[in-house]
């Protein structure tokens, strides 16, 4: 046993989805780990094709949803490292990926919070790939919260809010996987692919923790 699993047995730590003792696991207990399954879905807002391009874990509520409650705003990034293995490993070899980008928050939000959810998951997941993390994504806009906001609203928020800091040419930008934490209606998604359509990124897929 090393020092960082010696040290865990005297954490009183708990795993945030079912609030049971952690021990020496971290982030999230094995038990519900494996009540999230990776998925991998060809049915979204995001694509009218029937063509698989989104990868998740399960839907947002109860034990996922604490879960990534304790990772975006307790700062537990050993969530981050947990539940990017299971994604990882669920891409798909065919969709060739050769980058790893994250939606960004705009610089004032990160500031605040210390540290980019989407970014530190995205990161994890180009680590179990082998694959190159692009940090190219930048929020142009302190766009309002889009949880708060419905349909149209949510559009219009992240409308024309994201650009890439400059044009992706090469083979890292010919398939990408762009990452975050929770999809909703896909508005973000979209105006993320958008902006890195236009920067040169040939095939844009999707990964997200929850929808």
């Amino acid at each position: 046993m090393d020092f960082s699993s010696l040290l865990r047995l005297f954490l009183p730590r708990n795993c945030p989805s079912c609030r049971r003792p952690l021990g020496e696991a971290a982030g999230v207990c094995s038990s519900c780990l494996e009540g999230w399954p990776a998925q991998i879905t060809d049915a979204s807002m995001l694509r009218e094709t029937r063509i698989p391009h989104l990868i998740f874990l399960g839907e947002y509520r109860g034990g996922l949803r604490r879960t990534l409650a304790a990772f975006k705003y307790a700062g537990s990034r050993e969530v981050a490292n947990t539940l990017a293995g299971p994604l990882a490993a669920r891409i798909p070899g065919w969709w060739a990926l050769e980058s790893v980008v994250s939606v960004p928050l705009h610089p004032r939000k990160q500031r605040k919070r210390g540290f980019n959810q989407a970014e530190v998951l995205a990161r994890e997941v180009a680590k179990a790939r082998g694959l190159p993390f692009l940090d190219t994504l930048e929020r142009t806009r302190n766009t309002k919260q889009q949880a708060g906001l419905h349909g149209r609203e949510r559009e219009q928020n992240v409308r024309a809010a994201f650009k890439v800091r400059s044009n992706l040419t090469g083979s890292v930008s010919r398939s990408v996987l762009l990452v975050d934490d929770v999809f909703t209606t896909g508005s973000t998604l979209k105006e993320c692919e958008q902006a890195l359509l236009e920067a040169g990124v040939k095939q844009v897929y999707f990964m997200v923790v929850a929808r």
